[in-house]
């Protein structure tokens, strides 16, 4: 799994998106004739599952795919990292990729960010699957990004064509409350989901729209029988939220009417506490559907140091000279990036 080495984007590549003090310095260096070779490091300061290493590599691959001499190594997105673990390091002339610092080290602190609260989510719930639903918290722009990372933490699935595209996944998710209310009674909007969507599609079905939601589930089971795949619980704070009494019943009266099939998943403000809930009371859920957890996570801080210059160690107060021991590091092939335009 990771992020295709689609070109990025005009922004990016000119500089725009860079702290203005990188381009201030490049333009000093430039007209004092200085461009040493230096290699600089990139670690965070927590414990972390990484991500956005993927596109912040394939931003630098692109960078120094014709920069003679460059080396590029670097973690993988998924890898759990430790405190001030290195999970990045460039060996090449500084201005070739000075104003991309800011970049890379944003790709990592958002992406990072995302991954670890995704994974805090899917190790509380588990065994129970947990499936991305934050799309609606973020902007449009970095939706398939947030998906991708909320992948990347554990999450088996994500509600955004594009999110889970980048993760080589379908879409997952069920309908909205829209439909239910236009058709005006929830068997009716299950049984048109039922007509119109390729079969491929799992039928799973909201229920707390208008009635009970025990009555619902048991009125769509019976409509749709062995069709149905699942329903889901997404009942409002204004009506007590879903709980785990809730589950509970809705599993034992699905059961006794013959529906052991259907499948429940909760959603709404779901945390790891929220979760934890659930599971500390044994309620019978299947999966659970996470957003704003998961969407508005701190982004993670990186740090990008220069320990060598033209190979002599080097570094800022507080921090060691010369390269760190990171043997988990791995070469990205720049060759690979001479063919796709870089």
């Amino acid at each position: 799994m990771g992020l295709q080495r689609t070109r990025p984007s005009h922004e990016i590549l000119s500089g725009a998106t860079a702290d203005v003090y990188f381009a201030r310095a490049n333009s000093i260096l430039d007209a004092e004739g200085i461009d040493p070779v230096v290699t600089m490091e990139v670690f965070c300061r927590q414990p972390a599952v990484l991500c956005g290493i993927g596109e912040a590599t394939n931003l630098i691959g692109h960078v120094l795919a014709n920069e003679p001499g460059a080396i590029v190594e670097s973690l993988e997105d998924g890898d759990h990292v430790e405190k001030k673990e290195i999970v990045l390091r460039i060996q090449a002339r500084y201005r070739a990729f000075a104003l991309y610092e800011t970049a890379m080290l944003g790709m990592l602190a958002q992406s990072t960010g995302w991954a670890t609260a995704s994974r805090e989510c899917v190790e509380t719930a588990a065994p129970q699957p947990v499936i991305s639903f934050g799309a609606r918290h973020v902007h449009p722009d970095i939706t398939d990004v947030l998906d991708y990372a909320a992948i990347v933490g554990g999450c088996v699935g994500a509600s955004t064509p594009a999110g889970a595209r980048l993760a080589g996944l379908n879409p997952t998710g069920t309908m909205p409350h829209s439909l239910v209310l236009i058709f005006g009674d929830t068997v009716a909007a299950a049984e048109a989901f039922d007509r119109d969507m390729p079969p491929d599609v799992p039928r799973i079905v909201l229920v707390d729209t208008f009635k009970d939601e025990a009555e619902e589930a048991l009125r769509v089971a019976r409509a749709l029988g062995d069709r149905l795949y699942g329903i889901r619980l997404d009942t409002p704070s204004e009506r007590g939220r879903v709980t785990a009494d809730l589950v509970t019943e809705l599993r034992a009266r699905l059961d006794q009417a013959g529906f052991n099939h259907v499948t429940i998943t909760v959603s709404g403000g779901l945390t790891p506490d929220r979760i934890r809930y659930f599971k500390d009371l044994g309620a019978p859920v299947d999966s659970f559907a996470v957003g704003s957890y998961i969407s508005g996570a701190t982004p993670i801080d990186f740090t990008g140091d220069i320990k060598e210059i033209n190979g002599q160690p080097i570094a800022k107060r507080g921090r060691i000279p010369g390269r760190t021991d990171s043997p988990r590091l791995k070469q990205l092939d720049l060759a690979a990036y001479r063919d796709l335009g870089a």
